[in-house]
């Protein structure tokens, strides 16, 4: 099965192959997508430098320039790791082929891949509203403003023709940043519902060993199942390794920025006192709200599944068995007793329990800017 047909990935895969981050680069796909992004995120950051003085201003300049610099650093990665993903994306592939051979496992496989298709196809449409959001914003406020703040040596990008040049290329750069974006935080998602259909196959094997009497399989058979259950276990083991190894940098660098930001946009919804301003930094914090969500819940997920699987064998009938089999049950219970965890920067887990201390963190340092502010 090829990469852009495996149901549970193929939204994704299908846009990074759409503007060639996999596969052979094409330069012309370049050139009207990744590099202009990046080109215009450079021009964000000469804008962010010499805007000091207006809080406001130096916010929301603050929040698209970190925004697009994540991007741009997430699609550079990607393209410097095309072989290491496309590598991951295959073993995706040919995993999803077995489990949909397990008659017992596929309603599982099946509700998860729906589930991620409407992960990734919600995420995209979200971001095409918020990308309009982003981009009509400065039609309803006073005097002249681009969508996204930029400094350009020796041109006034407020006068004519240039600002209206510039209006129309920030509009079109939307839609390829957009692209450049979503996806990560989709395929990040939609991997970890497969390595939680993983794991379900794995607890619904060693239920059926547990289900069964000494009398009713041969210690031998037995012992060849478990240990066939053992080397899956390690499979999975070295799935979530790998995905852990492709978002965990990335991870980091969204719990770093995004919680600055999100007190910052907190800190300029407590002082605006514009609708559409107001209505626009609602819509910022929902997207940081919603893209670290994802990351984080899925994460928890993962972790707090693959602790189930010592449950799944100790809740079994383990006494009745021969010692060469408790053996190899003990060596399974050991190996969950240590969860699956994708790590911000492989340090923390990322649980729902960091996720809240983030937010405490970042409400904390609100509170103490609107004093000092006051």
């Amino acid at each position: 099965m090829l990469i852009e047909e495996c149901p549970i990935i193929d939204v994704n895969v299908k846009v990074w192959l759409f503007w060639s981050y996999l596969r052979q680069p094409r330069l012309a796909r370049f050139l009207v997508g990744c590099i202009p992004v990046a080109i215009l995120n450079l021009c964000q950051f000469l804008k962010l430098y010499s805007s000091w003085g207006d809080m406001s201003e130096l916010i929301i300049n603050g929040y698209f320039t970190v925004l697009y610099f994540n991007l741009v650093l997430r699609t550079s990665f990607l393209v410097t790791n095309r072989r290491k993903f496309e590598k991951f994306f295959e073993g995706v592939a040919a995993e999803y082929v077995q489990l949909e051979k397990n008659n017992d496992i596929r309603p599982v496989l099946q509700q998860y891949t729906r589930r991620g298709r409407m992960l990734s196809i919600s995420n995209l449409w979200l971001g095409v509203f918020i990308s309009a959001c982003f981009v009509t914003y400065p039609l309803f406020v006073p005097g002249r403003g681009l969508p996204y703040s930029v400094s350009i040596p020796g041109i006034d990008v407020l006068a004519s023709p240039t600002y209206e040049v510039l209006f129309v290329l920030q509009v079109y750069l939307t839609f390829p940043a957009c692209c450049m974006y979503i996806p990560f935080t989709s395929f990040y998602a939609t991997c970890t519902l497969f390595a939680l259909v993983q794991i379900a196959a794995l607890k619904q094997r060693l239920g059926r060993l547990r289900e069964a009497t000494p009398g009713d399989i041969s210690p031998g058979a037995l012992f060849r199942e478990l240990k066939a259950c053992l080397k899956y276990h390690k499979q999975i083991i070295t799935y979530v390794h790998d995905l852990n190894s492709l978002v965990t940098y990335l991870c980091l660098l969204e719990f770093l920025s995004f919680g600055m930001m999100l007190c910052a946009l907190l800190f300029l919804l407590s002082i605006s006192n514009q609708l559409a301003q107001i209505i626009m930094i609602g819509s910022y914090i929902f997207m940081i709200l919603s893209q670290m969500f994802a990351f984080y819940w899925h994460a928890n997920e993962v972790l707090e599944q693959s602790l189930g699987i010592g449950d799944a064998i100790y809740n079994g009938a383990w006494p009745n068995f021969e010692e060469p089999v408790r053996k190899m049950l003990i060596l399974i219970i050991a190996r969950a007793q240590r969860p699956m965890a994708i790590k911000v920067g492989n340090v923390y887990p990322m649980t729902l329990e960091m996720f809240q201390k983030l937010l405490n963190v970042s409400y904390s340092y609100f509170t103490l800017l609107r004093r000092v502010y006051n």
